[in-house]
């Protein structure tokens, strides 16, 4: 059969609703520059009522594009309506990267991937943690959770301001690993953890942050936030202030589309300073 690529050659998107905010067209436009290939990677607002005729209109052949990622709200719907997805997004229940193969449409989740590939650039030794703390029980913690586990990491305490959700995520991620707790276990939890990360919103657009005595974790203790505006978000200003090793959310965003670039145009890119430095310009442009 002939291979998908030679169709839709060298053309990508990213949908969501909305989707005009998103980094990814200037990632991936770098990368295109810096290795000389000919392509696009396009954004396309797609409204939750019209994303299953989209999702139609690319498995048939006739979109034009070869994949793309998938964004807020999409990410989890996108999995009842491919031909394919692989073991991650299916356990997440939640897709980021999709592509064609030999006309199946097949899917992925890289932001776990991009999560550890940071931490592993930025802290490397980091999976030998033991125990890590994850603050927040929403719909980004689901790929952290996975990949710390996924590492290795043997405890992991998810700790959220409503119980029950924590307990959707034990029950999902494997509960003698992932254990659930209300926030007042939070004090308590840090003394034994070497990892903590921050997957809620706290610190985005000026929004009140708590205290944390991040001085009770070990001092070799890891601290890192997956909000990456602003890029020392509170959180990470606290634990730095207080001699914490931290790891800002940038990183991530630009390791989890990697995967998909070479999935749609053939060519590992590379994740390097001159890359961060653009999108911290642009950030610092529309702030």
């Amino acid at each position: 059969m002939r291979d998908s690529r030679e169709t839709f050659v060298n053309h990508a998107f990213v949908a969501g609703y909305p989707v005009r905010h998103s980094r990814s067209p200037l990632i991936h436009a770098h990368w295109l520059k810096t290795l000389g290939l000919t392509g696009s990677y396009t954004t396309r607002e797609v409204t939750p009522a019209v994303f299953p005729d989209f999702i139609a209109l690319l498995k048939s052949g006739q979109s034009g594009f070869i994949g793309g990622n998938v964004t807020i709200p999409h990410k989890e719907t996108v999995i009842a309506h491919v031909d394919e997805a692989d073991p991650l997004s299916r356990e997440m229940g939640a897709a980021n990267t999709v592509w064609l193969d030999e006309g199946r449409l097949r899917a992925t989740n890289t932001d776990g991937i991009g999560f550890a590939a940071n931490l592993d650039e930025r802290a490397p030794g980091w999976d030998q943690a033991g125990t890590a703390i994850v603050l927040g029980a929403g719909g980004a913690s689901r790929a952290v959770i996975q990949a710390v586990r996924d590492r290795g990491v043997k405890t992991i305490h998810v700790v959220n301001r409503t119980l029950p959700r924590a307990r959707e995520l034990s029950d999902r991620f494997g509960r003698t690993r992932v254990v659930p707790h209300a926030l007042d276990a939070l004090p308590e939890l840090l003394s034994d953890a070497r990892l903590f990360i921050n997957t809620t919103s706290l610190g985005m657009d000026g929004t009140p942050v708590p205290d944390f005595d991040f001085t009770t974790m070990p001092t070799d203790a890891v601290v890192t936030d997956i909000v990456y505006v602003p890029l020392m978000t509170p959180i990470l200003a606290q634990a730095q202030a207080q001699g914490r090793t931290v790891v800002d959310g940038l990183g991530m965003l630009l390791h989890q589309a990697a995967p998909g670039f070479e999935k749609w145009f053939g060519q590992k890119p590379v994740v390097d300073e001159m890359l961060r430095d653009l999108v911290i310009a642009d950030m610092a442009a529309h702030t």
